[in-house]
């Protein structure tokens, strides 16, 4: 998935909005940029006329699919309304997952689109959904949080522990060493820690 800002002429918007409106894609946040007018010198001298133009500038964000993001940049750079001579830019972000705010379901564009799957001859990386990270984290935290309440004092006097934020932080830094090891040396075989 992609996300895209803008930077257009407010004059523009409704015309970027339709030919957006056909394609179903929807835009996330149109703000007016009242601070930021572009200002150019025009040419030619006109009685009681001033030399400089300005033009009303609007940020949009919008998200959509990678197959539709070269079309809708094409969209938006033909259809800005800022001059060719203004140095513009349109900013294209690559987005993991979009999360339902009800439900708080993730959706990321390998599980929406399986044909493009199929196309792959190598296999993506595999994408963890977040409804399915939450009971993992919630599992090895309630751990924690049951050694660190046993063994606070310990943990407090010996190693300098003082709160269960720095138990998760000195529990994940003193393993990443281990786990460096093994990746680097794949014969070592390890018991599980926890």
């Amino acid at each position: 998935m992609k996300k895209i800002e803008a930077v257009i002429n407010r004059k523009n918007y409704p015309t970027i909005r339709e030919k957006l409106d056909i394609l179903g894609i929807d835009i996330i946040d149109k703000r007016n940029l009242e601070d930021s007018k572009f200002v150019s010198q025009s040419k030619g001298s006109r009685v009681g006329g001033s030399n400089l133009r300005s033009t009303m500038l609007a940020k949009i964000e919008l998200a959509m699919s990678d197959k539709q993001a070269r079309e809708v940049v094409d969209i938006i750079s033909k259809n800005s309304g800022l001059p060719k001579s203004t140095p513009s830019k349109i900013f294209v972000f690559e987005m993991q997952e979009s999360i339902e705010l009800n439900t708080l379901q993730g959706e990321s564009e390998t599980e929406s689109n399986d044909k493009v799957e199929e196309e792959f001859s190598v296999a993506p990386k595999f994408v963890t959904k977040r409804n399915r990270l939450i009971p993992l984290q919630k599992r090895t935290l309630y751990k924690l949080e049951q050694y660190y309440d046993e063994h606070s004092e310990v943990l407090a006097s010996d190693y300098r522990i003082r709160s269960f934020s720095d138990f998760v932080n000195y529990c994940i830094m003193k393993y990443l060493p281990t786990l460096e090891k093994q990746l680097k040396n794949q014969s070592i075989l390890y018991e599980d820690v926890l």
